[in-house]
């Protein structure tokens, strides 16, 4: 599941049953469509196995743990469907957080950034150093966090979510993300971070498995529509996105 350009992603599920996805991408770890849907496909594929007792998100380097979407994959977006089908892309991967039977730990080594954010608010426990701030950075460019933001919102709560989308080009802290529940660690460094992940997961995937899944579904009550709200909210980002307002943003971003 791989490719130099677009980037990959990869499972592997230990002797104890720790499943850990790993996704990567040259440009930032941004998401383009297919890396998204490789993304999805794992967290579903990693969910189902019956070996699998606890699930590790990651990616791969020590910067930035994701830069959100692929600019230049928007740039190249030219109708309202091609536009939805990739916010899409989000939907997917939040909603295979949101049904996974099992408990999902996401680790977080560097900057968060937009959909990067919403894939930290899709993990059931989040841990993450102190580099690792973050940003939602959509008004900036003319569309706004509006698939993310239902995971954004269940984590930090509405008026953490509003600072951080009107503060569009300002980050926030590991610190402030922590204090307002989008971290649940915070670590000083990348070597402490993993050695947190690995006694967690391991502890995790000691307990009694039904039990976990019994807290997977109470952590995601109150979510049953989110199949249909998503899906609208990314119809609504793929029209935002074909703006002239929107282009010339991102055509601006991509020349920094």
């Amino acid at each position: 599941m791989s490719n130099p350009n677009n980037g990959s992603v990869s499972i592997h599920i230990s002797d104890e049953g720790i499943a850990t996805i790993t996704f990567f991408h040259p440009a930032q770890n941004s998401l383009p469509s297919a890396l998204l849907k490789q993304l999805a496909d794992a967290i579903d594929h990693a969910g189902a196995n019956p070996n699998t007792k606890v699930i590790v998100l990651k990616s791969g380097g020590e910067r930035t743990f994701c830069a959100g979407a692929s600019f230049d994959e928007l740039l190249q977006i030219k109708d309202k469907q091609a536009g939805a089908a990739f916010f899409s892309g989000f939907v997917n991967v939040i909603n295979a957080c949101r049904k996974s039977p099992k408990i999902i730990i996401a680790r977080v080594q560097g900057k968060a950034v937009g959909g990067g954010v919403g894939l930290a608010a899709a993990a059931d426990y989040c841990l993450a150093t102190e580099a690792a701030s973050i940003k939602l950075s959509e008004l900036a460019i003319g569309i706004g966090p509006f698939v993310i933001s239902p995971a954004v919102i269940r984590k930090i709560g509405l008026p953490a979510f509003s600072r951080l989308t009107i503060r569009a080009t300002d980050f926030q802290s590991a610190q402030w993300a922590m204090d307002k529940g989008l971290y649940n660690e915070v670590y000083a460094d990348i070597p402490a971070l993993d050695e947190a992940i690995a006694s967690l997961s391991q502890k995790l995937a000691s307990y009694h498995p039904e039990a976990l899944v019994g807290l997977k579904q109470i952590l995601w009550e109150g979510t049953v529509d989110w199949d249909e709200l998503l899906a609208e909210r990314a119809a609504i980002s793929g029209e935002l996105v074909l703006s002239e307002f929107t282009q010339q943003a991102l055509n601006v971003f991509l020349k920094k």
